[in-house]
């Protein structure tokens, strides 16, 4: 952790995880936070959390960005193909961010962005902070297989979870406070027989496994198993998904007021003591 005498670039960071559907829980969160009168500075997300972060740091509301998705279905965000190099092309996904982003770069984002992607053919986490928007967020968000990968520059990128599924490492060390969503914590499922079901296993195990660092990065960390039960693929209970976020961070808010009401009564004690 950074010392208390240090400055920070930024007071109040926001690290979102990777998790598929998963992620509308994120919208729940900056729901809460927004209720708090909690603004972050800066965000990083990876793949979901990219997604997420992104639509936030561009100015629209939680209730805003969770209207974009009424009536939805994953197949208007990807479309079948001859699978080569992955199952479902990212065009319709673009048609979507071009309709709902307003900037065009990061620079023209209310709130500073980082996201994270994998340099697939030389095996690094590479970051993202400025220049085009959208292909940045297609690379941060390209599962292997289920998605093709982004091309950008003459590189080709997928999914950030591989190496870096929560991004609390980019933004540490630039900012006096971070909080921290993790939507993709260690859970148990019941074994299903799909390749779908195995790919997505599998993805989870990796990207858990990369994220033990940072969860301890965090100062506030909101993480809930109730979001297990829930597909990564699927858009059919994006609003039980947001309440569920919405309800982990309230508790996480309460939880800290309390310990520092303690925190000032036993101040207060020992005061009086001396």
């Amino acid at each position: 952790m950074p010392h208390e005498d240090e400055e920070y670039k930024y007071k109040l960071g926001l690290a979102l995880s990777g998790g598929g559907a998963k992620g509308f829980a994120h919208i729940g969160v900056l729901k809460a936070m927004d209720e708090q009168g909690l603004h972050p500075d800066i965000i990083a997300g990876t793949s979901a959390g990219a997604f997420a972060g992104v639509l936030y740091a561009d100015g629209n509301s939680p209730d805003e960005i969770m209207s974009f998705f009424k009536k939805k279905s994953f197949k208007e965000f990807a479309e079948l193909t001859i699978p080569h190099t992955g199952i479902f092309k990212t065009d319709r996904f673009k048609r979507f961010l071009k309709t709902h982003l307003k900037a065009k770069t990061f620079e023209d984002l209310q709130i500073p962005m980082k996201i994270i992607a994998t340099d697939l053919a030389n095996g690094t986490s590479v970051v993202f902070d400025r220049g085009p928007l959208i292909p940045a967020v297609i690379a941060s968000c390209a599962f292997p297989i289920i998605f093709t990968p982004a091309l950008i520059n003459e590189v080709y990128y997928v999914d950030g979870g591989l190496f870096k599924n929560f991004p609390v490492t980019p933004i540490r060390f630039d900012c006096e406070t971070v909080i921290g969503v993790n939507v993709a914590p260690l859970t148990k499922q019941e074994y299903k027989n799909s390749l779908l079901y195995i790919a997505e296993r599998s993805f989870h195990y990796m990207s858990v496994s990369n994220s033990f660092a940072d969860r301890k990065l965090c100062d506030i960390l909101i993480e809930t198993n109730a979001l297990s039960k829930y597909a990564m693929f699927t858009l059919d209970h994006t609003q039980e998904i947001a309440n569920i976020g919405y309800e982990a961070a309230q508790k996480e808010f309460e939880k800290i007021k309390n310990q520092a009401i303690i925190n000032r009564v036993s101040e207060n004690k020992e005061i009086k003591k001396i």
